[in-house]
């Protein structure tokens, strides 16, 4: 499912891929881009889209830790940025996933403010 959001500057799209173990229906859709949007907050300015995949490592069998977010952030004009997180659960997942992307960006925009 690809939304298309709007910012100042550019038109960012967010994008949202399950496996067949995750039901990745609309509900899902707006949880992620609320939770992962909302933990970028003002970054969202500066990216051309943003890639969510939400896997369930171990299927049927279950345990601890075992759903996994990827969440990829493309800035305008740099090279993607990619995080893992992995969770009980898939909001705590892409809550993680959410915070280690922003915490990348910070740092990557920051470097580029030192030049």
């Amino acid at each position: 499912m690809t939304y298309k959001y709007n910012t100042e500057r550019t038109v960012m799209q967010f994008q949202l891929n399950t496996d067949s173990s995750i039901q990745g229906d609309d509900r899902l859709a707006e949880v992620a881009e609320t939770i992962v949007t909302g933990a970028l907050g003002h970054l969202t300015s500066r990216l051309t889209r943003v890639e969510v995949h939400v896997v369930d490592v171990n299927a049927a069998k279950g345990g601890s830790d075992d759903i996994r977010c990827t969440v990829e952030g493309r800035p305008e004009g740099m090279q993607p940025q990619t995080v893992t997180h992995h969770d009980a659960d898939v909001e705590k997942a892409l809550r993680g996933g959410a915070k280690k992307l922003r915490a990348l960006l910070d740092s990557e925009f920051g470097k580029l403010g030192r030049r």
